[in-house]
């Protein structure tokens, strides 16, 4: 959870979410070259239209960019597969169509999975997922199987490891159904300050947490 822009920003009288999209850039690149197999990244949630609007338009401009000048070239070079969950309905039809765009020209790379939660909240994933389902199955047909398939996120593989910065220690209705056997990982470090020395430190604290927790 990139959490902590606004304060990074704040303090140094610098851009922060800009900084932070830098961030998200790099930690997509630490995942790949680490074999890491699956990246979600919480860049804009239902929550974020409640700041103030200048504020939110802003978010929506960089992601909006983001989107527009990622390199698909490099995607499939590097054989990552990008994904986006949430509603994208929200956002303007040019950044639609460039998410489509990656989606489509990623699809059949086998490598690192990227799923960028975009206009994403797990209350209304969860709602989303109830209104699609109730009207294509009986109550005795839905199972925990049956539901995570509606959900943004589908059949993909729940999340080994949630991490968030800024130190605030909350999952803010984020993967809350993907989340039930996670790992939580929280710093203190500001998202635009995360980096490969902090994402080694997390993974290697889930490593131990699996090696403590194993039967004897």
């Amino acid at each position: 959870m990139m959490d902590g822009n606004g304060r990074w920003a704040k303090c140094r009288g610098l851009p922060g979410h800009y900084g932070g999209m830098q961030t998200m850039r790099q930690s997509i690149s630490l995942c790949h070259h680490n074999g890491i197999e699956s990246l979600t990244l919480y860049a804009f949630s239902t929550e974020n239209w409640k700041r103030p609007k200048d504020e939110a338009e802003y978010i929506i401009r960089l992601v909006s960019e983001f989107v527009q000048d990622t390199n698909i070239r490099e995607l499939n070079e590097n054989n990552i597969r990008v994904y986006f969950i949430g509603d994208i309905s929200k956002f303007p039809h040019e950044t639609q169509q460039a998410m489509r765009d990656v989606v489509d020209q990623t699809k059949e790379n086998t490598g690192l999975n990227v799923f960028f939660a975009m206009n994403y909240g797990g209350k209304s994933g969860i709602m989303q997922a109830v209104r699609s389902i109730v009207q294509t199955k009986n109550v005795e047909e839905i199972t925990e199987e049956v539901f995570e398939k509606f959900l943004y996120t589908g059949t993909s593989q729940s999340p080994d490891l949630l991490i968030r910065t800024s130190g605030e220690k909350r999952l803010s209705n984020f993967l809350l159904w993907q989340s039930a056997s996670t790992e939580l990982w929280f710093t203190p470090k500001m998202w635009p300050d995360f980096n490969e020395e902090l994402l080694f430190a997390s993974i290697i604290d889930y490593q131990d947490r699996k090696k403590r927790n194993q039967p004897v």
